[in-house]
């Protein structure tokens, strides 16, 4: 049986919070997972807010990233202002801000993590399976008006667009925040390659978590038990009870139906969504996050695209207080207005992480965007407005710092916001060969502009990726201003033979002043600043050096770009008019 708790936290609605832990969760083939339910005491049927994830139903926020907890209670305390903080978890809604109104959240612990037994296997059909099944028994408690929303960051924002997809009939709307649609492109295997730094980091980390793990020294916020639940399962016996991740991503290559299988088939996503990227999230989840807004089948959809610290924004009450107006709309039935939101909403970058403006529009991209063509010129490695007429190359070792092109001083302000491509013509005296397209941006004074991101201080402006061998595009989904590689087949490279690519480069927005430049570094590794050490380097845990999956007598080759003539190379930027 659960263990109830109450906690007096009254506001204006005077609903005080009873918290049950350890609540049991039936699955469909006879397992239970297990819950943790924050409710009003007052009786009655309220909308249900519930997140399924890997991390710890019971994990205090300050125990799974310490850093950014402290960082969250040092610069946010208007956050602390309506909650102690002392039910938050990671990525997860607060019910101290959301039951006070109205609301009952709902945590459950994935399976095989935790608290849930059974086989660990995330990200997976079985676990949109089960979060399918979790969504359904939260709609029929005596507690639950029958209306159930989704909202959380990242991995808990991934999990939304797969579920919902799967249209369980509870599921009234939805608030992905910060978290890739596309298992592929946008969380393992960027541009093709095998994302080896962040998902070995991530792994590494819910291993600990693994049910009956004896070994986890993680606690329960609420008893003081051990995280990872009863039982002490020996090594064999933990990894007989789950699914290898990072195998299951090294054997599949190719976007497979491995892949597709983990992301939402979004053509059947009609529900309310609203969608909120953010610029740090460079590498991981900003790229998917935009392309799931947009491939949504709903009409009733919103894209926002904040700027700020990218765990903490979820948190601000100004963020909360949006998250509720859309939920008091399509959870509540209330009409308050939410229809008038912007349906696109973009922060664009300044100097400093500083937000220099924030535009508005019907669409993504943004109205009115001009698409800039600056073209590379070979002989004196820089960006020009217009093509050379004469053919021109340059060479460099793969694995070396590469070779940069730049625009002279620009003439006048500029802003830029939204997707960039690099349209290139590359040869490679190797059969393979692995691009890293990085932009970058300098201020009058020649100093880079930079932007902090959830686990790397100094971002670039934005970057691509693209392993050449997977060239081929998607006719169908590709657009003039966003190259889709359909990563189904490879394409192996002739020694010294030209080939026409292009590069998709994520997303970025920058006011850029007069006097300013611009600069896109390609080279065959992942981006580091010269001389810069840890998070200083410029890729922070977005990497990709697995030698199974680059090996270095593959991709260690000479690449040479050619520009000029018949093979104009040029990268593609989102041009904003002044208003």
């Amino acid at each position: 049986m659960p263990v109830v708790y109450e906690v007096e936290k009254k506001n204006k609605t005077g609903h005080d919070i009873v918290m049950e832990h350890d609540v049991d969760v039936p699955m469909r083939d006879g397992a239970t997972l297990k819950a943790n339910v924050f409710r009003p005491k007052t009786p009655g049927k309220y909308p249900v807010i519930i997140t399924l994830g890997p991390y710890g139903k019971d994990l205090h926020f300050s125990n799974h990233r310490k850093d950014t907890w402290d960082t969250l209670v040092k610069n946010c305390p208007d956050v602390f202002e309506h909650s102690t903080g002392k039910w938050m978890a990671f990525e997860t809604p607060d019910p101290e801000v959301w039951v006070p109104h109205g609301y009952v959240t709902v945590r459950v612990d994935s399976r095989g993590l935790c608290k849930s037994p059974g086989k660990m296997d995330v990200n997976s059909p079985q676990e949109f399976a089960d979060y399918y099944d979790a969504i359904e028994w939260a709609g029929t408690q005596s507690w639950s008006s029958g209306k159930v929303g989704l909202l959380g960051i990242s991995y808990f924002a991934c999990g939304q667009w797969m579920v919902s997809s799967l249209r369980p009939p509870h599921l009234a709307a939805i608030q992905p925040w910060q978290g890739t649609s596309d298992f592929y492109r946008g969380r393992t295997r960027t541009g093709g390659m095998f994302c080896d730094g962040f998902v070995h980091f991530w792994w590494a980390r819910n291993l600990q978590r693994q049910h009956g793990n004896p070994n986890c020294d993680l606690v329960d916020m609420v008893t003081g038990e051990r995280l990872s639940g009863s039982g002490n399962l020996s090594e064999e016996e933990l990894r007989a009870n789950r699914f290898d991740y990072i195998q299951g991503v090294l054997d599949h290559p190719l976007c497979d139906e491995y892949y597709t299988s983990r992301s939402g088939d979004l053509s059947q996503v009609s529900l309310p969504a609203l969608v909120v990227a953010n610029w740090g999230g460079l590498g991981l989840h900003l790229r998917g996050t935009v392309t799931g807004f947009m491939g949504l089948a709903s009409e009733q959809k919103w894209l926002k695209i904040q700027s700020g610290s990218y765990f903490a924004t979820f948190f601000q009450p100004e963020s909360v207080l949006l998250q509720r107006k859309f939920f008091d709309r399509y959870l509540k039935d209330e009409d308050n207005g939410w229809e008038s939101e912007p349906r696109v909403e973009v922060m664009v970058r300044g100097p400093g992480d500083s937000v220099a403006e924030t535009l508005t529009s019907k669409s993504w991209p943004l109205d009115g965007t001009s698409w800039q063509k600056l073209y590379l010129n070979a002989p004196e490695l820089i960006l020009d407005a217009e093509p050379a007429k004469i053919i021109g190359e340059t060479t460099y070792p793969a694995l070396s710092e590469g070779v940069t092109f730049a625009t002279g001083p620009l003439e006048t302000d500029l802003t830029l916001a939204g997707p960039f491509k690099a349209h290139l013509h590359v040869s490679c005296d190797k059969p393979d060969m692995d691009l890293f397209a990085t932009i970058q941006a300098f201020d009058p004074d020649g100093d880079e502009v930079t932007f902090a991101a959830a686990d790397e201080p100094k971002l670039p402006v934005s970057q691509g990726w693209l392993r050449v061998t997977h060239r081929k595009l998607d006719d169908s989904r590709t657009t003039d201003w966003m190259p889709w590689h359909a990563h189904d087949e490879e394409q192996p490279l002739t020694p010294g033979h030209i080939y026409q690519i292009e590069v998709e480069i994520w997303p970025a927005s920058i006011a850029l002043t007069k006097g300013s430049r611009l600069s896109l570094t390609l080279q065959g590794k992942d981006f580091e600043r010269p001389g810069a050490t840890g998070k200083m380097k410029g890729s922070g845990l977005f990497t990709h050096n697995d030698p199974t999956d680059r090996p270095v007598d593959r991709f260690n080759g000479n690449h040479t770009i050619y520009t000029g003539g018949d093979y104009a190379s040029y990268l593609q930027v989102p041009v904003i008019a002044s208003s």
